[in-house]
């Protein structure tokens, strides 16, 4: 069928407004405009969600960002255009959620503008496959009563959330549940992100409703939107009224380094390599050793507390420890061993023979003192973690894709990049904790924080179930962007989730302290580098969600949302069947009473 130039006009318009939308939910996870200022200390009051702040998530903007593109996905014509509704709003959505992703590229990896930019709205296109398909689903398979809509779309897009962050190793960055951080909290103990999500969802298509009916007018209109709005204003004084699942478990003393090293200097030998090892030793050892790059022993910062844990980011030390040698490790262990604190730093593992790890040691004063001995009894640094009184290792389990592991047939476009990638081996999904100071301290890695499921498995059994959780991060990689925000409100989120505080030692931010109730009580400023001295409370016991994922992972979510689907799908065709004795004589696909 031939359309005319007002058709494609009025095709073209609806899509830009599709687009539109998808860019506002993207936006909402963490609202960028102001975000150099951004406050991560403000508190979740109640007004932070009806209005934008700077670094925040506004959960308010994707409930209606979401409403408008149902309302015109309810409104396609076809089956086909049902799909490509559902693909631009996604596409756009994600596109602005992950945006950053150009600067590694670009910036730090010498990809050319054009084909960093359509690398990105590439990766957005493709993951957007699966809101497209539930679209279509959603429109083809409309219900009589708003609230079965509601469910059936919030069980949809949770499938869709799933797929997109377990599929294909996974990537749910940009999930919905996260602009909801400061509103639907209170659910995330017991349902998670995904959860989360469809609860926003399930607002989202009541609001679409009240929008579309004919019965409702302006006022019952604006009463759903005031409704939707009071739902999610209350919800830091319904997470405050809740009942907790954990108790205390003691006091961590901390002290939290930010390096703040060029991304473009981190790793050269004549920059970069060299401050790292001096700044970074001596924030281990609260004062400067002779290295074999620095002389430094002038040099001394304030001693901490007994107990205390130093935590420096990712990769601080960039180093193999072979390549650091003993004249590193010799003046560094021996003051630690003496002093009556611990050390959990980022360095890589490993050798060409048997590959590379992105990792973590933690060091004891007792292993301290031990690896000293192996050292002076002829042991590489390279082995220190190795035996029994060894210094502690975490290696990371959930790779980046492209960028710790190259995915078939991508070799091309990772060597077109100036970024030193490449294949690296995978750690236990469940690796013991560092034990200090009676806490048992669970450490991530990056975006490993990204996926609760995985962080519950160490909670399978109570007893070795960690009271502290640590992330260590280098987001320089993406400049002093919402990127920070984004993977702040994650690490949040995942505190909710199993009630426990997560500590965040970063290169260029964002370096807190988030309690078990996904406040941030510390922080130091971002892009700055220095220290930041703090306390966590550990927590004991477990929440609703750290026990169905710890067992069986997401297998209850697919349950409910496949179950929630499958309800849909035959609660269509019932109403189909009631209308007409003939299953093609029901109502035209999208049709909506």
């Amino acid at each position: 069928m031939v359309q005319g130039p007002t058709a494609r006009r009025h095709i073209g318009l609806r899509l830009l407004a599709i687009a539109l939308a998808g860019v506002a939910q993207g936006l909402a996870l963490a609202w960028p405009f102001g975000v150099a200022q951004a406050d991560w200390l403000t508190p979740a009051s109640a007004w932070l969600n009806l209005w934008p702040q700077p670094g925040q998530p506004w959960p308010a903007l994707q409930v209606v960002a979401m409403a408008i593109w149902l309302v015109l996905l309810r409104g396609a014509a076809t089956g086909r255009a049902a799909f490509v509704s559902g693909w631009v709003f996604a596409s756009a959505g994600l596109t602005a959620t992950f945006w950053w992703l150009f600067i590694s590229m670009h910036t730090y990896g010498g990809l050319p503008a054009p084909l960093a930019g359509l690398a990105v709205v590439a990766l957005a296109g493709v993951l957007a496959l699966y809101g497209a398909l539930v679209s279509w689903l959603f429109w083809r398979l409309p219900l009589i009563r708003w609230f079965q809509n509601a469910l059936f779309f919030a069980c949809l897009w949770a499938l869709a959330e799933l797929a997109r962050g377990v599929w294909f190793t996974g990537f749910p960055w940009g999930a919905v549940g996260y602009a909801h951080v400061n509103s639907l909290g209170w659910a995330a103990p017991w349902v998670g992100v995904y959860g989360m999500g469809a609860l926003a969802v399930c607002l989202a298509v009541g609001l679409a409703h009240a929008w579309r009916s004919r019965v409702m007018g302006m006022a019952g209109r604006a009463m759903a939107l005031a409704g939707v709005l009071a739902v999610l204003a209350v919800g830091p004084a319904v997470q405050r009224a809740l009942p907790g699942f954990t108790q205390p478990a003691g006091e961590l003393p901390l002290v939290l380094l930010q390096g703040n090293i060029a991304q473009d200097e981190k790793f050269q030998p004549g920059s970069g390599v060299p401050r790292a090892l001096a700044d970074y030793a001596l924030g281990f050892t609260r004062r400067g050793v002779d290295t074999s790059v620095a002389q430094m022993d002038a040099v001394e910062r304030s001693p901490v507390a007994a107990g205390t844990l130093v935590v420096a980011p990712e990769t601080a030390l960039p180093l193999l420890p072979q390549q650091l040698g003993v004249e590193y490790w010799q003046p560094v262990l021996s003051l630690l061993a003496v002093q009556q604190h611990a050390v959990i730093t980022g360095l890589p593992l490993g050798n060409h023979a048997d590959g590379y790890a992105n990792a973590i040691w933690g060091i004891t004063p007792t292993q301290a003192g031990r690896a000293i001995q192996r050292l002076a009894d002829g042991a590489s640094p390279a082995h220190l973690d190795e035996g029994a009184g060894a210094v502690y290792r975490y290696a990371k389990h959930h790779l980046v894709p492209f960028g710790e592991f190259i995915p078939p047939l991508a070799k091309w476009f990772v060597e077109m990049m100036n970024i030193p990638l490449g294949d690296f081996n995978r750690g236990a999904l469940s690796q013991p904790p560092f034990e200090w100071a009676g806490q048992r301290i669970a450490p991530n890695i990056c975006y490993e924080d990204l996926f609760g499921e995985e962080l519950a498995q160490r909670f399978a059994d109570p007893a070795q179930a960690p009271t502290v959780m640590v992330n260590l991060s280098n987001l320089g990689w993406f400049g002093n962007t919402v990127a920070l925000d984004q993977h702040l409100h994650i690490s949040r989120l995942r505190a909710l989730e199993l009630e426990r505080p997560m500590v965040r030692a970063t290169n260029t931010g964002a370096t807190v302290v988030v309690d078990h109730l996904g406040q941030v009580t510390h922080a130091h400023p971002r892009a700055k580098s220095g220290e930041l001295a703090a306390t966590a409370v550990g927590r004991e016991g477990l929440t609703p969600f750290a026990r169905w994922a710890g067992q069986s992972g997401l297998m209850w979510a697919w349950l409910w949302a496949g179950a929630g689907c499958f309800a849909g799908v035959w609660l269509h065709y019932k109403q189909v069947r009631r209308r007409s004795p003939s299953l093609d004589d029901g109502p035209p696909p999208g049709s909506q009473p």
